[in-house]
């Protein structure tokens, strides 16, 4: 009989640290559960858009949305190479420390295997709809008090969840399995504590 399965939908920005901690934990959830992980783009850039931000803040967002609509590029043109993007993207990002400009982008869709013209899709706004779109659809789930990442399983969503280091191995599959618990509530809406700690890149 075979092993029935579970999909992860998991909606990140690129250049979201705490959604990259999330998402190495999902593909670790992969190995050690009955699970598949399927990633969506979403934009902090769009959520954020006509927000009173810090100018630091403010800046860095109206620099984000490069990574988000090359993201965007390759889940509408090479969904199944999303995956292999992504992390190729978010190494250099995160643990990599490079700037999320034209540079890294051309440089993960190569790693991926993808075509390294699809990186002009960072200059263009042609898409940023899709990508407001795709906020909105987040928005349906969740609200729109949150950001990256959110987290979709059997129809009910939740942001999160926030985590520094990303576990491994059945430590990884002990938090899913209590994700799972309180994901399934419908009444529960939030669970924090102060961070105390960066992203811990392992």
């Amino acid at each position: 009989m075979s092993e029935d399965r579970t999909t992860l939908d998991l909606w990140f920005d690129p250049l979201c640290p705490w959604a990259w901690m999330t998402s190495r934990w999902a593909l670790e959830v992969a190995k050690v559960r009955a699970v598949d992980v399927q990633f969506h783009v979403m934009s902090l850039s769009a959520l954020n858009e006509g927000r009173e931000l810090p100018s630091g803040y403010r800046e860095l967002m109206d620099k984000a949305w490069s990574g988000a609509r090359v993201a965007l590029a390759v889940q509408a043109n090479h969904p199944d190479k999303l995956t292999d993007f992504y992390t190729a993207l978010g190494t250099r990002l995160h643990p990599g420390g490079q700037p999320n400009d034209r540079t890294a982008h051309a440089a993960a869709l190569a790693e991926a295997g993808l075509p390294t013209e699809l990186a002009t899709a960072g200059d263009s706004d042609e898409a940023d709809d899709a990508l407001r779109a795709a906020n909105a659809e987040v928005a349906e789930q969740v609200g729109t008090d949150v950001g990256t990442p959110v987290i979709r399983v059997n129809g009910m969503s939740l942001f999160g969840p926030v985590i520094s280091p990303a576990p491994k191995g059945e430590e990884a599959g002990r938090l899913w399995d209590g994700f799972l618990n309180v994901l399934a509530y419908p009444g529960f809406f939030e669970l924090k504590r102060s961070r105390t700690v960066d992203p811990i890149f392992d």
